[in-house]
C-alpha cells in the first residue's frame, strides 16, 4: 500500500496543482486569473478576482501539499471546499454524470483526498519522515466537515455582495473560462 498511496496522492494532487495554475497563471491550457475571475462573476462568485483567486490558491496550495504528504487532512479539507463549491456552482443542475457536465468527478476527487485523510499519506511522504503523520477516521470527518463550512462561507460571502450593474447583452456570452472555472 505504501506505493498505491503515493501514486494516489501524485496524480490526484498533481491534477490539482494543473487546474490550480490554470486558474492563476493560465498554465496548462487554462484562461488565467482575469478570465477566471470574469468566469467566477457570472457563477455569482462574487468578487469574482478574490474568488477565483481563492480557488486557485487551495487547489494548486492543497495539490501541493498531496503531492508532498504534508498536513493531509487540511488539504483534503482546503480541496473538498473547493469541490464542493464547484458542485454547488457549476455541476449540480446537471446531474451526476460528467458527460452532461455534471459532479462525478467532483465527487471521485472528494472521495480520494477524504480516503488519504484517514489513511494518511504514507510513508513516503514528508508526514511519515518527519513523524508527523496525522490519519484516522477522525481526520476524515474533520477535513469533510470543514471543507463543508469552507464552502458555506465562500456561499455566503458572494451572496454577501452587490451584483454588477447589468450590461445587457455585453455580459449576456459565456466565456470559454466559466466553463472550465468550476472544475
Amino acid at each position: 500500500m505504501k506505493i498505491g498511496r503515493l501514486l494516489l496522492r501524485l496524480v490526484v494532487g498533481g491534477l490539482f496543482v494543473g487546474h490550480g495554475t490554470q486558474k492563476l497563471f493560465g498554465w496548462f491550457g487554462g484562461y488565467g486569473l482575469d478570465a477566471t475571475a470574469e468566469a467566477f462573476e457570472k457563477m455569482g462568485m462574487r468578487p469574482g478576482r478574490r474568488n477565483a483567486v481563492a480557488a486557485g490558491a487551495a487547489e494548486a496550495g492543497g495539490g501541493a501539499l498531496l503531492v508532498l504528504g504534508l498536513e493531509t487532512p487540511f488539504a483534503a479539507s482546503v480541496l473538498t471546499a473547493t469541490m464542493i463549491t464547484a458542485i454547488h456552482r457549476v455541476h449540480a443542475s446537471k446531474g451526476p454524470w460528467v458527460t452532461n457536465g455534471g459532479y462525478e468527478y467532483n465527487l471521485v476527487l472528494i472521495a480520494a483526498v477524504l480516503a488519504l485523510a484517514e489513511v494518511g499519506p504514507g510513508p513516503l511522504s514528508l508526514d511519515g519522515a518527519l513523524g508527523t503523520e496525522r490519519h484516522g477516521p477522525h481526520w476524515a470527518l474533520a477535513a469533510l466537515l470543514t471543507g463543508a463550512l469552507g464552502a458555506v462561507g465562500a456561499h455566503v460571502a458572494a451572496a454577501a455582495q452587490p451584483a454588477p450593474p447589468d450590461r445587457g447583452l455585453e455580459g449576456a456570452q459565456e466565456t470559454p473560462a466559466a466553463a472550465e472555472a468550476g472544475s
